[in-house]
């Protein structure tokens, strides 16, 4: 019988590395398993996509030649387990050697087994001596970083703690940090659906990082207010309980879905439109719009370390053009005087800094007293920039790119 663990972690490692899907459609598309299995294997996979460079630095001395993919996903797992993970030792090594033989991979069983009891004896003296920001970053995300590329693939490293918005007038769940913009941030691996008033709607996962853009919009009780790109929802729930009327525009079905699901949970009520934001004409034009545009992600890179395999350079760009015509549409829904946001939860230059001017708006910078503790995630010219070594020493927070305009009359 499989360890439904590792056989999770070895599915989620061959859709993204041999398959080219992202880790959570391959989630997604994992069997019924109980809810902690499925958590766990998540978890193994995750560490190895997160670590996989050093990893392999560690292994490489053990082999004679390179081994097939299959087998490396093995021998990357097992390596993890004990260095990363705090498996004991012995569990590291035959759980990889069953997981191989139930796999089809029974003549490699002599080399998993003993690579790994190397890699267990050696312990965590193997990655003393590897700069492993550096190793585990792909090297055009390093370059694109400038100056805060070190920052950043520190925040990288290591599993990010879970982070919740709270409804208006809702104390945080005990065990909680409240971080100076209002998120309660709970423990790394906290099961969100097992904490006191998760049934009841009382709060939303969303990084600390990701509740800033609706906070920056500013909006006011009965405004009429659109979300371009809702799913998954935080962003709408956020903009609902502040007293928006919100339409929530969503252009892939599936994900509307779980967005109406979100927000059911929650009890609060949007309008869901399922359209392509970029061609969709509303009725009446909008008080304020929220634009979270579509991009290569790269800011969540702590929360979805499958990122760096799936995205390339020319991504980027692609995604920039993308963006610039969403920004054009979401400007022709807008009334006059209207405010709107433009966000991507990126730290690419060209999915923010090329946004800054567009016809028929102005900026409006935003202010030191309207993100407590950010002051120096407010660029010089007044938008907001932040990345995972921000409040390193509370845990970190995605990286996210905002600006703020108002269209002229």
């Amino acid at each position: 019988m499989q360890d439904p663990t590792r056989s999770a972690a070895f599915d989620l490692l061959t859709a993204v590395l041999e398959k080219h899907r992202s880790l959570e459609d391959a989630l997604d598309a994992l069997p019924a398993m109980e809810a902690r299995d499925r958590a766990a294997g998540h978890r193994l996979a995750a560490s190895v996509l997160r670590r996989a460079a050093s990893l392999d630095l560690v292994i490489e001395p053990f082999l004679k030649r390179a081994p097939p993919e299959p087998v490396r996903h093995l021998l990357r797992m097992g390596a993890a387990q004990a260095l990363l993970l705090d498996t004991p030792a012995h569990a590291a090594v035959s759980t990889m050697v069953d997981l191989g033989r139930a796999r089809g991979l029974a003549p490699f069983a002599g080399l998993v087994n003993a690579v790994l009891r190397r890699v267990a004896e050696g312990g965590a003296a193997l990655l003393e001596g590897i700069d492993g920001p550096r190793t585990d970053t792909p090297a055009w995300l390093w370059a694109s970083w400038g100056r805060d590329a070190r920052a950043i693939a520190v925040g990288h490293q290591t599993e990010a703690p879970l982070d919740l918005s709270l409804k208006p007038g809702v104390a945080p769940p005990e065990g909680a940090i409240l971080l100076p913009n209002g998120t309660a941030r709970m423990p790394a691996g906290t099961r969100v659906t097992e904490l006191p008033g998760f049934e009841a709607g009382d709060f939303w996962v969303q990084d600390a990082a990701a509740s800033l853009p609706a906070r920056l919009l500013n909006v006011h009780p009965g405004e009429r207010v659109a979300d371009l790109c809702a799913a998954p929802g935080g962003k709408t729930a956020q903009l609902v309980a502040a007293g928006g009327i919100v339409t929530a525009v969503e252009r892939d079905g599936h994900r509307a879905k779980r967005l109406a699901e979100n927000l059911a949970r929650l009890r609060l009520e949007a309008e869901i439109v399922v359209a392509d934001a970029e061609r969709w004409e509303p009725a009446d034009r909008f008080d304020a719009i929220l634009l979270d545009a579509p991009c290569s992600a790269t800011g969540t890179i702590r929360r979805h370390p499958d990122i760096p395999w799936l995205k390339r350079q020319k991504d980027v760009t692609t995604l920039a053009g993308l963006q610039d015509r969403l920004l054009f549409a979401a400007i022709r829904m807008l009334k006059p005087d209207g405010r709107l946001v433009f966000a991507t939860c990126s730290l690419q230059p060209e999915e923010g800094v090329g946004h800054q001017l567009r016809t028929g708006l102005r900026p409006d910078p935003l202010r030191a007293e309207e993100l407590p503790g950010l002051e120096d995630a407010i660029t010089l010219d007044g938008q907001l920039r932040t990345h995972p070594g921000m409040w390193a020493e509370l845990g970190g927070m995605d990286g996210f790119f905002a600006a703020r305009y108002l269209k002229l009359a």
